[in-house]
C-alpha cells in the first residue's frame, strides 16, 4: 500500500469514527470535544509518520530499517508527549478525553499498521 493510500485510510477511519462519536460528545463541553479531536489527530499523524518511516526504510539495509523504526518511535513518542503536555498545561484541555482518544486511536492504528506491513511483499521490506 502506498503512503498516500495509507494516509487516506487513516484519515477516513479517524474522521468517520469521530463523526460517529460526535452525537455522544454533543452534550459535552467544547474543551472535551477539542481534546478528543486533538487526540484523534495526533494519533492519525503518528500513524502516518510511522508508516512513512517503514516505506522509506524498505529496501535499505537492516541497520537503516531498525534505526528508522526504533529511532522514529522514540522521536514520535517524544513529540506526542510534548503535544499532550502543551495541550493540557498550555491550552487547558481536559486530560482524560485527550488521553483516552489518543490511546484508543493509537492502538487501532497500530493494529492497522501491523496488518498492512505484514501483507507487504517480502521483497518490498528488504
Amino acid at each position: 500500500m502506498s503512503l498516500v493510500r495509507y494516509s487516506l485510510v487513516v484519515g477516513a477511519i479517524a474522521t468517520g469514527s469521530f463523526a460517529a462519536l460526535w452525537p455522544v460528545l454533543g452534550g459535552r463541553t467544547q474543551g472535551t470535544r477539542s481534546a478528543v479531536a486533538l487526540g484523534t489527530t495526533l494519533a492519525g499523524l503518528n500513524a502516518v509518520a510511522a508508516y512513512a518511516l517503514v516505506v522509506w526504510s524498505s529496501g535499505r539495509s537492516n541497520t537503516a530499517f531498525f534505526r528508522a523504526v526504533l529511532g522514529g518511535t522514540l522521536g514520535r513518542l517524544a513529540v506526542l508527549l510534548a503535544a499532550v503536555v502543551i495541550a493540557v498545561v498550555g491550552m487547558g484541555l481536559p486530560r482524560l478525553p485527550l488521553v483516552l482518544a489518543l490511546l484508543s486511536y493509537y492502538v487501532a492504528f497500530l493494529v492497522l499498521e501491523l496488518a498492512v506491513v505484514h501483507r507487504r511483499p517480502a521483497e518490498a521490506t528488504r
